[in-house]
C-alpha cells in the first residue's frame, strides 16, 4: 500500500465476535430411537481444522542469541484495532498482538510494557525512543524496510473477492471476470492489484471499507476486493446480513500485498530482532501461537 497506514486494514469492531454457524439435528424422539435401534451409531462429523498461518520451518531452528543482554522491552502497538489491540475490560491493552508481545517476553525472559498509540504516531515513537518494538499489524513492504527492521512474518493477510452469496464462483481468474463491476478502497494495494490484473473488469473505488461492503449488498458492484481478514468477520457477522460469501482463494502477492506482517524495531538493532525471531520460534513450537491464533480468529480468511 503506498503508505504505513494505507496498509493497515482496519475491522468493524462489532464484528469482532462472530462465530461460525452451528448445524442442528431436529427430529422426532420416537423416530431418532427406532433409527438408532435399526442403524449403528456413526462417528461425529469434525469441523475442518481451522487454518492457523505459520512461516517457521522445524528443520530450521534459529540460534539462541545472547539474551543477557536484554532486561526489558517496550512494544508499541495501537489504540483501536481490534482483536489485534484494544483497551480491554480493566482499561489495559488487550488482543491477539498484545498477548503475542507477552509471550514472546516470557520466551526471552525479560520485563515486557505495551504502550498503545495511534498508528500514525508509532514510527515517530520509536525512532525518539519511546518504545523498542512495534507489534501493530504493521505490513512488511520494501518503503516499511527503508525506515524498520523487521522480525520474521507473524501473521498474513490475504486478499479476497466477496461476492453475494448467489453468485459465488469457486475460482476467480482475470478472464472470468470481464465486464465485471469489482471494488475497492481507494489508494490501496488492493485497487492497484486489480488495476494492473483485472484489465478488462470494471474497477469502481470507495472511500473506505463500510462503503465499499455497501455497495456490494446494495448490488452496485458484482464483488469486492480487500483484506480478508476483515472480510471473514465481516461476512460472517451481523452487519453483512448474510448477504455475501467469499468467492476464489486467497490472494497472496508479496509485490502488493507485503511479505506478511512482523514486529518492527529500529534499524541496526539486530539484537532484539534476532531475540524476537528465536522467541517466535519458540511461542510457535510450543504451540502457543495456535492456541492464540484460534482464541482470537475463530474465522478462517485463507
Amino acid at each position: 500500500m503506498p503508505t504505513a497506514l494505507s496498509s493497515h486494514v482496519k475491522f468493524l469492531s462489532s464484528a469482532a465476535g462472530a462465530i461460525a454457524g452451528v448445524l442442528v439435528c431436529l427430529g422426532l424422539a420416537a423416530a431418532c430411537s427406532d433409527a438408532r435401534a435399526q442403524t449403528p451409531a456413526k462417528p461425529p462429523v469434525e469441523a475442518a481444522p481451522q487454518a492457523v498461518p505459520g512461516f517457521w520451518d522445524p528443520r530450521r531452528r534459529p540460534e539462541r542469541p545472547d539474551l543477557s543482554r536484554l532486561t526489558v522491552i517496550r512494544f508499541l502497538t495501537e489504540t483501536d484495532y481490534p482483536p489485534f489491540n484494544f483497551t480491554g475490560p480493566d482499561g489495559n491493552p488487550a488482543g491477539f498482538n498484545v498477548d503475542l508481545a507477552r509471550a514472546l517476553c516470557d520466551e526471552i525472559k525479560v520485563t515486557c510494557t505495551v504502550q498503545m498509540r495511534r498508528f500514525e504516531t508509532l514510527l515517530d515513537a520509536l525512532s525518539s525512543n519511546k518504545g523498542d518494538a512495534i507489534i501493530a499489524s504493521m505490513a512488511v513492504t520494501p518503503q516499511m524496510r527503508a525506515r524498520l527492521d523487521f522480525s520474521d512474518p507473524y501473521y498474513r493477510a490475504p486478499a479476497r473477492f466477496v461476492s453475494r452469496r448467489d453468485a459465488v464462483m469457486t475460482e476467480i481468474r482475470p478472464e472470468y471476470l470481464e465486464g465485471k463491476k469489482i471494488g475497492a478502497v481507494a489508494g490501496t494495494a488492493h485497487e492497484a492489484y486489480l488495476k494492473a490484473m483485472f484489465t478488462d473488469a470494471e474497477i469502481k473505488t470507495y472511500p473506505n471499507e463500510e462503503a465499499l461492503r455497501q455497495a456490494l449488498r446494495r448490488s452496485e458492484v458484482d464483488f469486492i476486493f480487500g483484506d480478508g481478514i476483515s472480510l471473514a468477520f465481516w461476512v460472517n457477522g451481523t452487519d453483512s446480513g448474510d448477504c455475501c460469501a467469499f468467492s476464489g482463494g486467497p490472494f497472496v502477492e508479496s509485490r502488493y500485498f507485503g511479505e506478511g506482517v512482523g514486529i518492527g524495531v529500529r534499524k541496526g538493532n539486530d539484537l532484539l530482532r534476532q531475540a524476537l525471531n528465536w522467541a517466535l520460534f519458540r511461542v510457535w513450537e510450543k504451540g502457543r501461537y495456535t492456541d492464540l491464533w484460534l482464541r482470537y480468529f475463530s474465522i478462517s480468511p485463507f
